[in-house]
């Protein structure tokens, strides 16, 4: 995706935050920095979106926030992308609330790939990640959290729309 889009992201609460905030701490300690965005919040992309979508997903993730309310999620594993460029913390997917919140979004999405839930951690070229991974294995423990918010924002440059909290019964 080169062109300008959206992204509609689930936020981590406050703990979860500190959790992987140290995990990247300790990478950037070893003198690994990474290219990803920096300001945004450790979070779980949920879906891309035209920007003419915005007016919508926005509606859309005011019914959302009604409907569901903050989710459980263990982040239980590691992993790279294809490519070797992303490393990422991923929840067990045996929690079906985030599948839930994933399967209600209705407006109509860009990715033509298949959804891989992940919060990334480093974005770096291969050799990279590779040689930063035993850093982040070493401090990578398993947690559980929750998904908190909705967050919407524009990319490149990156541009903050919307963050609405979870506060449904579902």
């Amino acid at each position: 995706m080169t062109q300008k889009f959206l992204t509609l992201m689930a936020d981590l609460d406050d703990q979860s935050q500190k959790l992987m905030a140290g995990w990247y701490d300790e990478l950037r300690a070893a003198g690994f920095i990474g290219t990803q965005t920096p300001g945004l919040p450790y979070h779980i992309s949920l879906a891309f979106f035209d920007l003419d979508k915005e007016s919508e997903i926005t509606a859309e993730m005011a019914k959302l926030a009604e409907q569901f309310a903050p989710i459980p999620i263990h982040i239980s594993h590691i992993g790279i992308f294809a490519g070797g460029k992303v490393m990422f913390g991923a929840p067990d997917m045996g929690m079906p609330e985030l599948l839930s919140l994933h399967d209600a979004i209705h407006t109509e999405n860009i990715d033509k790939y298949p959804w891989t839930p992940h919060c990334t951690v480093l974005i770096d070229e291969p050799d990279t990640v590779q040689k930063a991974l035993p850093i982040f294995t070493k401090s990578f423990r398993p947690f559980c959290g929750k998904i908190t918010s909705l967050h919407l924002c524009e990319f490149w440059p990156t541009r903050h729309i919307l963050d609405i909290k979870l506060k449904g019964q579902k």
